[in-house]
């Protein structure tokens, strides 16, 4: 074995001399270095670098929200968003601030009174803005101005209408925040049981409830909660937007409640009134003739005027939610909102889900004889003249005017605005019989207000 070259002097001692240099380095310096190649080496096995420079750019969009195990991070997120709410709240002009506004507003008013209305000019209308204070600088723009100025000939805006218009925004930020409150997963909706007992804990600042035994709560609290679902939540995700509820004119329904002197019309057309929810739940008492706090289908058929289809009601009872072959409370109420509501987009989904028996999405033919097959069998029982049914189903495509000639779409129904006509003709036997007489119907009515006239005369 051939003897190993020995390496040349110099070369040793150049390897010594470095050795020498770096061992004279100071800790810190190796320390550096260290952090230096540890960050480089990390950066670039997580796909970092310079080819991912253009992230940096990106803002972060996504939080993962803390598990059920995750109490601590739990707790902190509560408390935080309880912090930032109460912030929100002390930004808001209190009844003082508003009252300080009001006078501000109607000293500086411009005449001439334009009829009863005080008005007020731009330029005073800045100078309110400086002295009202930072809280109210938000209201005082050239914008909210001129959404508010009409057509007087000087310029100016309605000291009333302005008042209004912040006393509103204040009112809907106060809303927004009461509503936060209870949304628990903190992500700007409320789940039905957050709405629950939103509505729960305002039944005993509404006058207008105050009749309510204790025991009924829970039944009000369902009907009233349904309302908002059934309109807002027409996907059945079981949430609903804080900014639906808040766009929407049902919060404005329940607060009205407030109002100690409602009128008793008033009341008999708002859905969240007490006699409204004690006339919906009386209606279904009267219905559960077994008293098993459920409906069956017989029960169901004596609803309204007792003239629904079998066929239509068949179709209820094979698409909604009942328990052996029963219908609770909530799933009524869903009924229920519908019926009363055929003009609402929201109701014309449901009945039009219960009329597409294939699911295809939009009735042809086929489907509107299925249907109106029944009304011509009731019209039989009670002794009534059958009518065609193609003149009824060129009637009704004349009404809807469909883009595709041979099929009717929950749009069309939609846009024709004539939804709650066809559908009464094709479930309800007193809806058909109404649309059929009409021209009838209008010339009595004609006739009885000449004849009020005449007697008034």
């Amino acid at each position: 074995m051939a003897k190993e070259k020995e390496p040349h002097w110099s070369d040793v001692l150049k390897r010594r001399l470095a050795n020498s240099q770096k061992e004279e380095r100071s800790e810190e310096e190796n320390k550096a270095e260290e952090t230096e190649l540890f960050t480089k080496y990390y950066t670039e096995w997580r796909g970092g670098g310079d080819r991912d420079k253009s992230y940096k750019n990106i803002p972060r969009f996504y939080y993962r929200l803390p598990a059920e195990d995750e109490v601590l991070l739990q707790k902190l997120r509560e408390e935080s968003r309880a912090v930032f709410l109460q912030r929100k709240s002390r930004e808001l002009l209190d009844n003082e601030e508003l009252q300080n506004l009001w006078f501000l507003l109607d000293k500086h008013q411009v005449p001439p009174v334009s009829g009863e209305e005080a008005m007020i000019s731009y330029e005073a209308y800045l100078q309110v803005g400086e002295k009202a204070g930072p809280k109210c600088a938000k209201f005082f723009t050239a914008r909210v101005y001129a959404k508010l100025l009409h057509n007087d000939p000087y310029g100016r805006i309605s000291i009333m209408q302005f008042f209004n218009y912040v006393m509103r925004k204040v009112w809907l930020h106060q809303t927004r925040i009461g509503l936060s409150l209870y949304d628990v997963a903190g992500q700007g909706y409320l789940r039905e049981s957050d709405l629950e007992n939103y509505i729960l804990e305002l039944i005993p600042t509404l006058p207008q409830l105050d009749g309510l035994e204790k025991s009924f709560y829970s039944f009000y609290v369902c009907t009233a909660v349904r309302k908002f679902f059934f309109f807002l939540d027409p996907l059945r995700t079981g949430k609903i937007k804080i900014q639906d509820i808040l766009a929407c004119s049902f919060l404005d329904d329940l607060l009205e409640l407030r109002d100690e002197e409602l009128s008793k019309e008033s009341q008999e057309s708002n859905w969240f009134s007490a006699p409204s929810a004690l006339r919906v739940y009386g209606q279904y008492l009267n219905l559960d003739k077994d008293h098993n706090g459920m409906l069956s289908k017989e029960e169901l058929s004596r609803y309204g005027t007792a003239t629904l289809t079998s066929v239509f009601l068949d179709r209820v009872f094979q698409e909604c939610l009942t328990y052996d072959g029963e219908m609770d409370y909530k799933t009524y109420l869903d009924f229920v909102l519908a019926l009363e509501n055929r003009k609402e987009p929201a109701a014309l989904q449901y009945i039009f889900k219960l009329l597409d028996m294939e699911n295809q999405g939009y009735l042809n033919v086929f489907s509107l004889n299925y249907f109106f097959r029944a009304i011509q069998e009731q019209m039989k029982l009670h002794s009534q003249e059958l009518v065609s049914f193609q003149d009824v189903k060129d009637e009704i495509f004349d009404m809807v005017k469909p883009k595709d000639p041979y099929k009717i779409t929950l749009q069309d129904l939609v846009n024709s605005c004539q939804g709650d006509t066809v559908t009464s003709i094709l479930i309800d036997l007193n809806g058909f019989w109404t649309y059929e007489n009409r021209e009838v119907l209008v010339a009595n009515d004609n006739d009885g207000s000449n004849t009020a006239d005449l007697d008034d005369t």
